[in-house]
């Protein structure tokens, strides 16, 4: 371990330990998000699914924990995904609390984004790269960490929550569409039609043979909770909804996720969308959950927003996600490193 910091004695950041550090760092995460108001609380098993090696993922590499003594107080971690014609390299520190505003969110942002630029400068692809971090709204001095480190506003979006003790808005499929049950063998089929309705987003991202693997192997899916309409042969949109049973039990909440809402661009404009939520709102009710959330980017070219909120959904809170260009040229780099480190020292 690397002794650093600012007049923080006794502070040590390292890379993460894949066979002992999944369990601590995830409890530092549910008690630092629960302080922030932000909802991702993950037990040790979601987290392993979370951070489990892929191609463009590396936990021994791509993450590290911050240790004040024998307590974790800080962790960082960076991946990279191919979107449209850039490749983003995702950097995301968190703080406690009670450290903030004394250089660590500074320093653990330089670890990440070095690890960024090595992976940038190593690869052979000619697309921009450029570094995205991601924060909610309401945890205080983000916007001013952001702009202090070089990031610039990108774009935003929302957390939405809808109460399902209210009623839910009556809307049928279109003739020649049916809700079938999901089947193991109907897996791929859906998850083309979703990852093609994607791709009409701003900067989509480019799927690749291990998120449909690591999607379909998430300890808490249950596709009975899904919704897929089929017109014939062929998947016309889908609701994928995930409750995770830990989260709600340490938040007292009885609640269900809306993770992805698709639709292809045949059937859109058609009410397919509005179906689809509204049959799902009625199975989790029955189910006995009494809230429904969904995250949704606010400049979606679909109409995304005005449909949820059609559908009863209101906006929860509000994220942001703030950009920064790389330059993969080594005095560049350099330069930059050594700048974003001095200003993000000075603001966390």
């Amino acid at each position: 371990m690397t002794p650093i910091g600012p007049g923080i004695p006794d502070l040590s950041i390292r890379a993460l330990d894949p066979a002992s550090d999944y369990g601590p760092v995830a409890a530092f995460l549910r008690e630092s998000n629960r302080a922030d108001g932000t909802d991702w609380l993950p037990s040790e098993v979601v987290l392993r699914d979370e951070w489990q090696p892929t191609p463009r993922f590396e936990p021994a590499r791509d993450a590290f924990v911050a240790r004040l003594s024998d307590r974790i107080v800080g962790v960082a971690d960076t991946a990279w995904r191919i979107r449209g014609e850039r490749i983003v390299h995702e950097v995301h520190p968190v703080v406690a609390p009670a450290m903030r505003r004394r250089g660590l969110g500074g320093e653990l942002l330089r670890r990440v984004e070095a690890r960024a630029w090595a992976v940038a400068a190593a690869g052979t692809d000619d697309r921009t790269h450029v570094l995205d971090a991601f924060f909610e709204a309401q945890v205080p001095g983000v916007g001013e960490f952001a702009e202090a480190a070089g990031y610039s506003p990108h774009t935003y979006g929302f957390i939405m929550r809808r109460a399902l003790a209210g009623p839910i808005p009556d809307a049928s499929l279109p003739a020649g569409l049916e809700i079938r049950p999901v089947r193991e063998e109907t897996h791929r089929a859906i998850w083309d039609a979703d990852t093609e309705a994607f791709l009409d987003h701003d900067e989509p991202a480019e799927r690749d043979e291990s998120d449909f693997v690591t999607w379909f192997a998430q300890p808490a899916i249950d596709t009975s909770l899904w919704r897929v309409a089929w017109a014939g042969d062929e998947v016309a949109g889908s609701v994928m909804t995930i409750i995770w049973p830990e989260e709600n039990e340490v938040l007292g909440v009885k609640r269900a996720w809306l993770e992805h809402v698709s639709v292809r661009r045949p059937w859109r404009g058609r009410g397919v969308a509005s179906a689809l939520i509204a049959v799902t709102l009625d199975m989790l009710r029955a189910e006995g959950l009494e809230e429904a959330m969904l995250g949704v980017h606010g400049e979606n070219p679909t109409g995304a927003v005005g449909l949820y909120e059609r559908a009863g959904f209101r906006v929860h809170r509000r994220w942001s996600l703030w950009r920064k260009a790389m330059a993969l040229r080594d005095g560049d780099v350099n330069r930059a490193t050594g700048a974003d480190r001095a200003a993000a020292g000075k603001a966390v």
